[in-house]
């Protein structure tokens, strides 16, 4: 499925992501390097959408932007989101039906829904066993996750 080593470089980079203050110069790089022009608009929706440790919604990413933006429009949010999606910069996720959430965190990782707040975490690659993949009929797998729901305890 996936290289141990690509996994670790893909998580050093999302961790670097989100650790480290991203300075604009920094985010347009990144954003030139991935093939996206970085406009304005496309800088304001990149910094949020890929600093936070969230799975938001467009219209929260929307909300969010327009808050230091207000003049951006939804159609310029949603197709950044697209766009960011295309050059593999952000995955977009359906972990409830009718609702579509977008995940900064590109390396290999499972989900947990709370099923009472809505709130989507992050399960790390390694808590959970998935095996015999190979082993289906019929089917050629080329990528995988688990998503639990359930309800959170107190103590995370």
């Amino acid at each position: 499925m996936f290289h141990n080593a690509a996994r670790r470089a893909l998580n050093s980079t999302v961790t670097s992501l989100r650790s480290v203050l991203v300075t604009r110069d920094a985010l347009a790089e990144l954003l030139i390097r991935h093939g996206v022009q970085p406009s304005a608009q496309r800088l304001a929706v990149a910094e949020y959408v890929l600093a936070t440790g969230a799975h938001p919604s467009a219209d929260k990413v929307f909300a969010e932007v327009r808050s230091r933006i207000p003049m951006i429009s939804r159609a310029t949010v949603y197709n950044t989101l697209n766009l960011l999606v295309r050059k593999g910069l952000l995955r977009q996720l359906v972990l409830a039906e009718g609702k579509v959430v977008f995940d900064p965190h590109m390396a290999p990782h499972h989900h947990f829904v709370d099923e009472i707040t809505g709130e989507i975490r992050d399960i790390p690659w390694e808590a959970l066993e998935v095996r015999k993949i190979e082993a289906l009929k019929g089917v050629k797998v080329h990528e995988y996750q688990v998503v639990l729901r359930g309800t959170a305890t107190r103590g995370r």
